[in-house]
Formats: C-alpha cells, sequence, structure tokens
C-alpha cells in the first residue's frame, strides 16, 4: 500500500508539471532588455556611400560605426539601394544598423575580404573567417529595418562544402584535445565558412523585421549572448547548412513572429561540442522562447546536436509550417556529448506533411562512446500533424541511460507510416494521442 501511495504521489506531481508554464515564460521575456540608443543618427548616403550595386561601401560602413563610437552610439540609416560591401560590418555597442525598405546590403563571395576573429565552428571555439556582420563584447545593438542583408553564399562559399573534411575534422580534434585557442588558426586552406550574422559575448540584442538572403553556413548565431530578442525577420536562404537561428551557450532570448524558409533547421539550440562544451567554464543555452513562427525548411525546432554544456527551460508555442519539413521537433544527441536537454515544453503546433513528426533521440548518428546524454522532462501538447511519411513519435534511449518523463497530451498525427517507436524510455504519459485514423464506438456482435 505504501508503494502504491508513493506510485500515485509521483504520478500526480509529474502530471502538475505537464501544464505549459506561462509563468516562467513571461518572466524569461520580462526580463530580456530591449536595446536603447542614444539620439544621434547618420545616413550613409551622406557619408559617402553609393547605393549603386557596384561601389565598395566598405570603408563607409567602418566610418559610420566610428562616428557612432566617438558619439556613444546612435543609429546607421541604410536608404533604398543596394550597398556591396567587400569585407564585414564589426559593430561597436549602443548602434542600431537600420536597413530601410528598398534596401540592400549585399556583402562579397571573396574570403580574403573577411580576417580571422574569435568565432565558433560548430560548436568549437576557434579563429576563422569573420562572420559577414559581427559584434564581439557589445551591448545595446539593433539590426532593424525591413531591407534585405544578401550574405553571397551560393557561389565562392558553396564550394567550400565539399572541402571544408579536413578543416572539420582538425577543429573536433583541437577540441577532444584541448589545444589551447590561440593555436586553433583557421581561414585560408581550411574551407569553413563563416557564418551570416554572429553576436559574440553581446548584450541585449535586437534583431527585427530585416529579410535574411543567401548565407554562406549558419544565418544568425547567438554566440554566448543573452537578452535577445528576435522578431519579425524573413527568410530566403536554402545554401548548405543554412540554420536559420542558432542560440548557443544563449540565454534569455525571445524569436517570435519569424517566417522561415531555410536550407537546414529553422531554429537550431546548440551548447557547445564534447570536451570544450563539459568544461567546468561552458553555461547551458537556457531560457528560451520561441511562439508565434512559420516553419519552412529541414527542421522546424531543434535541440543539439552540439548540446555538451546542457540545455534547459525551452518553450515552443503556436507554431506552425508553410511548407515542407523533415522534422517537426527534434531533439537530438548521442554518446560523445554528455550534458542534457531538460525541461522543454512544446504546445499548440501545427504540421502539415513531414517526414517524423516528434523525434527524440540519444543514439544521433550512431556515433560515440562515454558521454551519454542526460534527456529527461519534455513535454508535448496540442500538435496536430496531417501526414508523417515515415514515424509519427520516435523515442530512442539507451538501456543504461533511459529518456525519462516524457509527456505527450493531445496530439494527433492523422496519418503515419510507422506510428509509434519506444525505446529505452521511462515515465511516458500518453493522453488523447491519435495516430492515424481514430476508433470508432465498437459495434455489437451479430447473432447471426
Amino acid at each position: 500500500m505504501k508503494y502504491l501511495l508513493i506510485l500515485l504521489i509521483s504520478c500526480v506531481s509529474f502530471a502538475q508539471k505537464n501544464d505549459f508554464p506561462t509563468a516562467k515564460v513571461d518572466s524569461i521575456v520580462n526580463r530580456i532588455q530591449l536595446p536603447v540608443f542614444p539620439a544621434y543618427q547618420i545616413n550613409i548616403v551622406k557619408i559617402g556611400a553609393k547605393g549603386d550595386s557596384i561601389t565598395n561601401n566598405k570603408t563607409v560602413f567602418d566610418k559610420a560605426m566610428a562616428l557612432c563610437k566617438k558619439k556613444g552610439g546612435g543609429t546607421i540609416i541604410v536608404p533604398k539601394g543596394i550597398y556591396k560591401i567587400n569585407g564585414p560590418i564589426h559593430f561597436v555597442s549602443n548602434v542600431n544598423l537600420k536597413i530601410e525598405k528598398g534596401a540592400k546590403i549585399k556583402f562579397s563571395d571573396n574570403p580574403q575580404d573577411y580576417p580571422l576573429v574569435l568565432t565558433s565552428w560548430e560548436g568549437t571555439m576557434l579563429y576563422n573567417y569573420s562572420p559577414l556582420i559581427y559584434a564581439a563584447d557589445c551591448t545595446n545593438i539593433a539590426l532593424t529595418g525591413e531591407g534585405i542583408i544578401d550574405g553571397e553564399g551560393g557561389k565562392v562559399w558553396r564550394s567550400f562544402k565539399a572541402k571544408e573534411g579536413p578543416g572539420k575534422e582538425l577543429s573536433r580534434d583541437m577540441n577532444h584535445n584541448n589545444v589551447p585557442l590561440k593555436d586553433r588558426k583557421f581561414g585560408e586552406g581550411y574551407f569553413l565558412r563563416p557564418q551570416m550574422i554572429q553576436f559574440l559575448n553581446c548584450k541585449n540584442v535586437l534583431v527585427e523585421n530585416v529579410r535574411i538572403e543567401n548565407s554562406p553556413f549558419w544565418c544568425l548565431h547567438l554566440l554566448k549572448s543573452q537578452s535577445i530578442t528576435v522578431r519579425g525577420i524573413r527568410y530566403k536562404s536554402l545554401n548548405h547548412n543554412n540554420d536559420g537561428i542558432d542560440p548557443e551557450y544563449a540565454k534569455d532570448v525571445l524569436i517570435e513572429n519569424v517566417t522561415f524558409d531555410n536550407g537546414d533547421d529553422n531554429v537550431a539550440i546548440k551548447a557547445g561540442r564534447d570536451h570544450e562544451g563539459r568544461a567546468n567554464t561552458a553555461t547551458p543555452s537556457e531560457n528560451i522562447v520561441i511562439r508565434n513562427c512559420n516553419f519552412k525548411g529541414l527542421h522546424g525546432v531543434v535541440i543539439g546536436s552540439e548540446m555538451s554544456a546542457g540545455v534547459q527551460n525551452v518553450f515552443v508555442e503556436n507554431c506552425k509550417t508553410i511548407g515542407y519539413l523533415k522534422r517537426g521537433i527534434y531533439l537530438k544527441t548521442n554518446a560523445d556529448r554528455g550534458g542534457y536537454i531538460k525541461n522543454v515544453f512544446v504546445r499548440n503546433i501545427q504540421l502539415d506533411q513531414v517526414e517524423d513528426c516528434l523525434y527524440m533521440t540519444a543514439n544521433y548518428h550512431g556515433e560515440g562512446k562515454g558521454w551519454q546524454s542526460d534527456i529527461s522532462n519534455i513535454h508535448f501538447s496540442n500538435i496536430t500533424c496531417n501526414k508523417a511519411s515515415e514515424s509519427g513519435i520516435v523515442i530512442q534511449g539507451f538501456p543504461d541511460k533511459k529518456i525519462r518523463n516524457i509527456s505527450l497530451n493531445n496530439i494527433e498525427i492523422k496519418e503515419a507510416k510507422n506510428a509509434l517507436s519506444n525505446e529505452n524510455a521511462e515515465n511516458v504519459l500518453m493522453t488523447d494521442v491519435f495516430i492515424g485514423k481514430r476508433a470508432g464506438v465498437p459495434t455489437a456482435v451479430s447473432k447471426h
């Protein structure tokens, strides 16, 4: 009897945690600070920029940043026109780069235009080509307006993909062998493409309403930054590894009203790779709110696979697909990673046709040993999907490291080749889960 009572208390406690924690979401959103800027404004045309799609405006944008720095910050206005820039834009604190409607910033695709800076590549910190728009150690910065940022990633940068293998493996070896950061120099000859936009060690960041096109690699990388708002932006970026938004070691992030159209994951939450991510100095990605977004691309919301410092407190709600997705919600890690994924809440998601609807695996690519991740407290509710051409729901743990405390409430997948694969998981609570046609009321047995 005592055992039964303990079991009942445990089930009631777990069930109570299934409710979407609106108060927690509100507290995260309320403490995220929007950047504030001085009144100073500068129009780049007035200091010599030409929006003729030919002239190199690199020195003009550098001058505008320098003037803002001298004034303590301000707003750089980019009016209608196509502004070629042969090299990166490097932010200073307290600056809003406002790209107005009808304006396009078009970056060069000459790798020699991009100096080495401290960055990260697939979860390993190193020195590589500067991201096209780069901010390091900045506070109060914004990228706004309804204009376009074109990364020109479909030609030279695209060709790097086939040649990146040795550089990628070297970066991972340096990670695993704890090579000092100062000795991790990449760039020319290593073929590791730069991110399009990256904020490193930044605070109070806003990215709003801009359109992101043709990125060389990841589109928007939120690295070791906090208090970030991303809203109203639009994508058309279909090159290799064109993730939409990658929060990595990031904290207090709001992503809302974003229209994705990406060649890879729409949102991919990361937290470092392997040895480096498990280090005592590494911090988890946490307190991330994703809401009211339109998904289109490879996967909708992904956690992993580089998540060795841990990912926790992720809240996804009121999102839908507007085109193809391979997987709707995808949690992926393997036995090389370690770390944890916990306290993930997903509700009110409308998916059309996918290959897999909800997919959780601790054995991504079947790789690794010795560092199995802990996946627990994952909650899905009010999710619809018209068709899964492969699997409706997949849960894959390890016999000695089970995925645990998974709740699935009010899930309807109207058609699926494989309904449910549940392997090495414990305490999986399913309520009102329908995969395929709903069962009707049993008919009476005929007397004849």
